[in-house]
């Protein structure tokens, strides 16, 4: 692969997760600003994007096989995949953050304030995920999947009411971007989710599952915003409504 100072991040990503760790050791954000250059990703950071470029190359040669080509997966499997792994996970951890993180606030808020913002991030990034998630569950991948049936010539495709796919798609984006904010917040304040010398179990535990939280949600976000997204705004364009 040919990797130069104009590549877009995400579309690497898109084509070998095994980019992701070396952008996320440098702190840059694949998924939500997925669409600028390596060099203009690397500007803001700071970082030289010829080291950036020999980092990203090493990366694909030590570690063998990119492991599952989401790229080439189907659009309708790949929201399925995403509905039933990523959108469950986000269920499952927020009933079992929310009461360890409301333990620890009660215990050691008193010497760790910043605990207070922590869990008012958390609880609106809880809130505002479970709402966006169901939009995308009943809303546009149903109509993702009903694209793809018009594809294959199996239905006609009716007008949505949003009109094109590209309108819940941006709304979805700036949801993204809302709450990869609200996580580097999270991440900050955490010291990237390094407990405090003498943190009990429950802090280390806690802290663990918000940094689990973040990467399953980088992941969930890459996903959309550099895969499926884009998929459906082009397979839509070749389509004609009925």
């Amino acid at each position: 692969m040919n990797i130069t100072n104009q590549s877009i991040i995400g579309e690497l990503v898109a084509l070998d997760y095994r980019f992701a760790p070396v952008f996320q050791k440098h702190k840059i954000d694949f998924c939500c600003q997925g669409n600028r250059t390596i060099e203009d990703a690397c500007e803001k950071k700071n970082v030289s994007p010829s080291a950036l470029i020999t980092e990203l190359e090493a990366g694909t040669t030590s570690q063998g096989s990119g492991g599952v080509d989401f790229n080439s997966w189907p659009l309708d499997l790949l929201a399925d995949y995403i509905e039933k792994k990523h959108h469950r996970y986000v269920d499952t951890r927020i009933t079992e953050i929310k009461p360890m993180l409301d333990k620890i606030v009660k215990v050691h808020g008193a010497n760790q304030p910043e605990l207070f913002e922590i869990q008012k991030l958390f609880l609106e990034s809880a809130g505002e995920l479970t709402a966006h998630m169901k939009k995308e569950e009943f809303v546009l991948f149903p109509f993702m999947r009903k694209l793809v049936a018009a594809s294959s010539g199996e239905k006609q495709l009716g007008q949505a009411h949003f009109g094109t796919v590209a309108n819940p798609v941006a709304m979805m984006m700036d949801d993204h971007a809302v709450e990869g904010e609200r996580f580097r917040k999270i991440a900050e304040l955490s010291d990237d989710y390094t407990p405090p010398k003498g943190g009990c179990t429950t802090y280390m535990v806690t802290f663990s599952l918000l940094k689990e939280f973040e990467q399953d949600l980088h992941l969930h976000i890459h996903l959309e915003n550099n895969i499926l997204f884009p998929k459906a705004v082009e397979l839509e364009k070749t389509l004609v409504y009925a």
